[in-house]
């Protein structure tokens, strides 16, 4: 799925080219580590746990496996937001199937491997889930000059991709299975109908991997697709602070109650901001927003390196 730069973040094009390598860095490479380790510590689990199956349904338990693990690797060799969707689908699928391979119902010999296959690929899920890989993958869709921030996701919002995610992942495994199994009615329902649920999943979990802050060269830009459909724009020369809110900021909250610390992005004329009121779209105006990045002390770091008034201010939250 394209990930389209926001409105008028800047004038280049996608020719400028993503993010240099060096905003990748460690963490992505870590995960590149981890998740080459997962077949390695975790495969002979899987195995010992589809010994008592039918040839079939191992065959194709191993494919699905094979496959998912394949195309997650390719995904962390090209860091895009995209990518990052990708990542966040398959990483935690690994965890699930260890988890399997380990349960109750496993025989002896997968339970005795099932420690290091689950520990294996929860490394691989912490790894996916660090702020800077975040930021590394959504900066490999970035153009030209500008750098994005990833922003935190709100408690229900993350609940709601658990659910979101554990749909995906029974639509894309539950038909193939059946089918298999030469559950022929039964698999065929749920070919067709996992794969419209994983689609449509896997479209709405990509809403969350394009949430982002981005500095740009004509100021910054919050850019939350799932919040709202326009992308809010402050322009450099009315930028007073971006700061650590003060408590008790009256400032307009982009953040869809979302953890950790909160900037205030402040101007000295009023933007226009799309809000959602219920199910209804309205525009305010507002002179400070409040939005959540991953990585708050990055994104002040990289403002004051662009000029942009940016500061601890005393007497602001920590």
């Amino acid at each position: 799925m394209p990930d389209p730069a926001p409105p008028t973040t800047t004038g280049r094009t996608a020719a400028s080219g993503p993010a240099s390598a060096s905003r990748v860095g460690v963490p992505v490479w870590a995960l590149r580590a981890a998740w080459l380790l997962v077949p390695v510590l975790a495969g002979p689990a899987l195995g010992a746990a589809l010994d008592e199956r039918s040839q079939p349904v191992q065959v194709v338990a191993s494919a699905l496996g094979w496959v998912g693990w394949a195309v997650v690797l390719v995904a962390t060799l090209v860091p895009r937001a995209s990518s990052l969707t990708v990542v966040r689908i398959g990483v935690p699928g690994a965890l699930a199937a260890a988890a399997w391979a380990a349960g109750p119902g496993a025989p002896d010999d997968a339970l005795a491997r099932g420690g290091l296959a689950v520990a294996a690929a929860a490394v691989a899920v912490v790894t996916a889930a660090a702020p800077a890989v975040s930021d590394a993958f959504v900066n490999g869709s970035a153009y030209g000059t500008e750098r994005r921030f990833a922003l935190r996701c709100p408690l229900p919002l993350a609940a709601l991709a658990g659910a979101t995610w554990a749909a995906v992942a029974a639509g894309a495994i539950t038909g193939p299975l059946l089918l298999a199994a030469r559950q022929w009615v039964a698999g065929g329902l749920a070919l067709v109908v996992g794969a419209t649920v994983a689609a449509a999943g896997a479209r709405a979990l990509h809403g969350l991997s394009r949430r982002w802050l981005v500095l740009v060269p004509s100021g910054v830009v919050v850019h939350d697709p799932v919040a709202r459909p326009d992308s809010v724009m402050a322009p450099r020369p009315l930028i007073t602070h971006l700061a650590p809110a003060p408590r008790g900021t009256d400032a307009l909250d982009l953040t869809l109650g979302a953890p950790g610390l909160a900037l205030e992005l402040a101007t000295t004329e009023p933007l226009p901001v799309t809000v959602r009121r219920g199910r209804a779209l309205a525009t305010e105006e507002a002179t400070r927003v409040l939005v959540t990045p991953t990585r708050p002390s990055a994104v002040l770091a990289e403002a004051a390196a662009r000029r942009i008034p940016a500061a601890s201010s005393p007497g602001r939250s920590s």
